[in-house]
């Protein structure tokens, strides 16, 4: 090797250019598992790139006294236990990091799923003949399981900036794990919006020990899951996809053409568009319904309690369902990721159903909804809750 190559006793020739020079680092690191980088991508988000203070033990211990209160109400007003054999339900007071610690785990599957179905293509060039093909098709893929690992971390981070409990998203997490909340994120939102802190830390309590309820019934969590990991599954994409947008670079151009590929990259949304499959289109529509009907029930059980358990329910509950349907687009991008298209239609579709149930057979009816497998409804009966009523037997 001649003195003056620029890469000798440079392990990293890259390392000047912006995107290369992170693929091969990242590329590097091939050893660690996915998971890993994932992790320490959402720590970093998560806490804005510095070091968070534990939460203080009296404010935790004060959490605690209110996740009782709302435990015993949610399972009068349910039916459903929080927890198996008579255990009191635990809660875990977080903090950012730890909050994105926790999510990166208890959605593990879905990211495995996901990271496993749009690398399953990705497979490398055989044609000896056509050199920069093959490079392309190495190159792409590398950048698949890369791309999967930022993505999904910066999708954890940017949720646990925001995030109020475990179920900000109505996915379920692991049966028996402790009821998350993210107190810093709670007590911000309580500042800035001038909200009685008390009151929103029994509401997030609330809400987070009534999701713990419907998830704790094996049926509806296993459905759900099964959903989502179908969803996870389902994206496709080829080889040729990410190539052809590789191969539209002129890699000649200096840093100008490396940071208009970087651009492209860091734009999940790109790939997304690329790889979302007829069969998640098909999927969706139950998935949708059943996450509405979950969600139109659990809003309706908080109706039922909060006013005469918060002061200031009425005000804290508009701000809070508000809030949720003006999610900004790294939300609705994480949505998108797991198959959770939500907007205001969406949620007022779930309340209409449970209002249209209760309105015929009472909150007896509506207790029946989780009662049996057979009892999730379908599609056309969230939208026609007595046809859901007809098909289970009851009074209309």
């Amino acid at each position: 090797m001649s003195d003056d190559d620029p890469t000798e006793g440079n392990p990293n020739p890259f390392e000047s250019l912006p995107f290369m020079g992170e693929l091969m680092r990242i590329i590097g690191d091939a050893g660690q598992p996915g998971a890993d980088r994932g992790r320490q991508v959402a720590r970093s988000i998560a806490a804005g790139g510095a070091t968070e203070s534990n939460v203080d033990p009296a404010d935790r211990i004060a959490v605690e006294q209110l996740l009782r209160v709302a435990e015993l109400q949610a399972a009068a007003a349910t039916g459903l236990p929080a927890t198996r054999g008579g255990k009191a339900l635990r809660v875990e007071v977080a903090n950012r990091s730890h909050w994105s610690d926790r999510t990166v785990e208890d959605y593990g599957y879905l990211f495995t799923t996901l990271g496993s179905s749009i690398s399953a293509g990705l497979a490398p060039a055989t044609d000896s003949e056509d050199p920069m093909g093959a490079m392309l098709a190495g190159i792409t893929q590398m950048v698949g399981p890369m791309m999967m690992a930022l993505t999904t971390g910066s999708m954890v981070g940017q949720l646990a900036q925001r995030a109020l409990g475990g179920y900000e998203l109505p996915i379920p997490r692991p049966a028996e794990e402790p009821v998350l909340i993210c107190l810093p994120n709670i007590d911000e939102l309580s500042a800035a919006w001038s909200l009685d802190s008390d009151d929103l830390r029994l509401w997030v309590c609330l809400h987070e020990t009534v999701h713990q309820a419907v998830f704790g019934v094996d049926h509806v969590r296993e459905r759900l899951e099964d959903l989502l990991t179908r969803h996870a599954a389902g994206f496709e994409m080829a080889a040729h996809q990410i190539g052809d947008r590789l191969g539209g670079f002129d890699f000649t151009g200096g840093l100008d053409a490396l940071t208009e590929l970087q651009d492209e990259f860091n734009d999940p949304e790109s790939v997304l568009g690329a790889v979302r499959s007829e069969a998640q289109e098909r999927l969706r529509p139950e998935l949708t319904a059943l996450v509405a009907a979950i969600t139109g029930y659990v809003d309706h059980i908080m109706d039922g309690i909060g006013a005469g358990l918060i002061g200031s329910y009425d005000r804290l509950t508009e701000a809070l369902r508000r809030r949720r349907i003006e999610a900004d687009s790294s939300d609705r991008l994480v949505e998108g990721m797991l198959g959770l298209e939500f907007d205001r239609h969406q949620y007022d579709r779930g309340a209409a159903f449970a209002a249209g149930v209760v309105d015929r057979a009472g909150r007896e009816g509506l207790s029946r909804l989780f009662s049996d497998p057979s009892h999730l409804p379908t599609p056309a009966e969230v939208d026609a809750p007595g046809l859901w009523l007809a098909r289970i037997d009851l009074p209309r």
